[in-house]
């Protein structure tokens, strides 16, 4: 149970104890009195039950997925509507307090951590579905709706939401990383499914970023602010609401799963299906590590080799093409006879076995921790750069299964440490520095939908160059001079 008490002030933890010291050096003198009058501030917003200084609740929210330490901020706060996030961040920005947004901690680059302390602003008290136009396929969401409570509530609608990461994560924090996920190859990214955000900014100005109910599916109008806003990672505002398209549900869907002899083999049958023009939905490829790991985790029996997950979205008429041809190019390439699942369990078991590659790497070296590298290259250079990736794994002894959206150029190495063994950590940090400055060399991104975060920093500066992180710079100090938005990610 999340408890708002109230501390005693001559009893401070040494968080709180930060917090004085940072009130005391603002331009905004303080005492003991003056953090009182800061917490009581925030208590009298979003009420006792909705402040929380609990070291479980802190440390709960200082942690995402990633391999990146926990940084607790000073306290938690759960608003529970736009009125309240913009009124809280208001008080830290009078108080030069960083605010840390928080949706459901599943992303992978410690984008949650409060290096710097401050307030996290739990948003999964804001957890309502607004105005669903089933007519034109688009709805708004509140932060703490995830994508599995969203296509729950659409189920009776006939529509459905595609963008999907494998993890239940909330639907503006999906946004803010600009995720994707399976889908994406078919349906895009978050960045092509939002239409319209509502922002709360470091001041507590709140912004539509398309104008306030705008949901157009294109527009000219000035500066593509929804585009700058997705991806931010919570560095300039806290997203309270996206409108996002819908499609409607396929009139049929089947799955099946081809193995390889060679990854050479099933990364150009990929090339090959999508220059073929096939509307594919999914087309996701495991290598032999990863099959394995799945087969013992999820209790399957499919070859030990190379692999491509498939699926087909459309009328029976149009799956029987895309099938054919799908078929074709894989046996031309050496790949087995399809295995399907054609009914909702079966599919569902397989889609779940492919989501579920993370825990099932992590039980190969059972007590060790997992880093996903996250890299995109564009798809002539996909085969090269996962050949060169599984040698360079071999060559340095290194536990990391590969599993990828490669239908848009982008896979993962699901790295299994041994976090007491430095030696094998520095190896892993060469080796996913090599990997990112592969993909750089081949044209490509150090994260195709993982995010920059803690760790990519440097990367993205060598990605895009000093000229456009200095633009960034700009527009960061722009909306947020104080740099109390998530301070320490994305720029240096």
């Amino acid at each position: 149970m999340l408890l708002g008490f109230r501390p005693s002030l001559r009893l401070l933890s040494p968080r709180l104890q930060l917090l004085q010291s940072r009130c005391v050096q603002s331009e905004h003198p303080a005492t003991s009195a003056a953090v009182g009058s800061v917490l009581s501030a925030l208590r009298s917003i979003c009420g006792e039950g909705g402040v929380s200084f609990g070291a479980a609740v802190r440390e709960q929210h200082g942690r995402d997925e990633s391999i990146h330490r926990c940084c607790p901020p000073d306290v938690v706060v759960f608003p529970r509507c736009v009125e309240e996030v913009s009124a809280l961040a208001k008080v830290c920005h009078q108080h030069n307090l960083p605010i840390i947004p928080f949706g459901t901690g599943t992303g992978l680059e410690g984008g949650v951590s409060a290096v710097k302390g401050g307030v996290c602003f739990s948003l999964r008290n804001m957890d309502q579905v607004l105005d669903l136009h089933p007519e034109d396929f688009d709805v708004a969401v509140e932060p703490g709706v995830t994508r599995k409570a969203l296509n729950s509530y659409l189920r009776d609608t006939g529509l459905w939401f595609p963008v999907d990461p494998g993890a239940d994560a909330s639907l503006c924090g999906m946004a803010a990383t600009s995720a994707s996920g399976t889908n994406a190859v078919r349906y895009g990214t978050m960045r092509e499914n939002v239409l319209n955000l509502e922002v709360v900014l470091a001041d507590g100005t709140v912004l539509h970023t398309a104008g306030r109910g705008r949901r157009p599916r294109k527009t000219a109008a000035g500066y593509n602010l929804t585009n700058l806003l997705v991806g931010s990672e919570g560095t300039l505002g806290i997203i309270t609401k996206a409108t996002l398209r819908l499609y409607g549900i396929p009139e049929a869907m089947v799955s099946a799963v081809c193995s390889f002899p060679s990854v050479q083999a099933a990364v150009d049958s990929t090339v090959q299906i999508l220059q073929a023009g096939v509307p594919i939905a999914r087309i996701e490829f495991l290598d032999d590590v990863m099959m394995d790991a799945c087969n013992r985790f999820s209790s399957l029996s499919y070859a030990v080799s190379p692999t491509l997950f498939l699926e087909f979205h459309g009328s029976e008429r149009s799956l029987e093409e895309q099938v054919l041809t799908a078929e074709d190019i894989t046996q031309s390439n050496g790949g087995s006879d399809f295995q399907w699942a054609r009914d909702a369990g079966s599919r569902e078991r397989l889609w779940k076995a492919r989501h579920d590659a993370w825990y099932a790497a992590l039980a190969l070296r059972p007590g060790c921790k997992a880093y996903a590298t996250d890299v995109c290259v564009p798809l002539s250079r996909l085969p090269q750069i996962i050949v060169e990736t599984k040698q360079d794994l071999m060559e340095n002894r290194l536990t990391g299964p590969i599993a990828g959206h490669v239908g848009d150029g982008n896979f993962h190495c699901l790295m299994v440490v041994e976090p007491s063994d430095p030696e094998e950590l520095h190896r892993v940090h060469l080796f996913t520095e090599r990997l990112a400055r592969r993909a750089l060399a081949l044209d490509g991104t150090c994260t195709g939908e993982h995010g920059v975060g803690l760790g990519k920093r440097a990367l993205l500066c060598e990605e895009v160059g000093p000229e456009a992180v200095k633009v960034m710079q700009r527009l960061k100090d722009s909306l947020d001079p104080k740099n109390l938005m998530n301070p320490g990610k994305i720029l240096q």
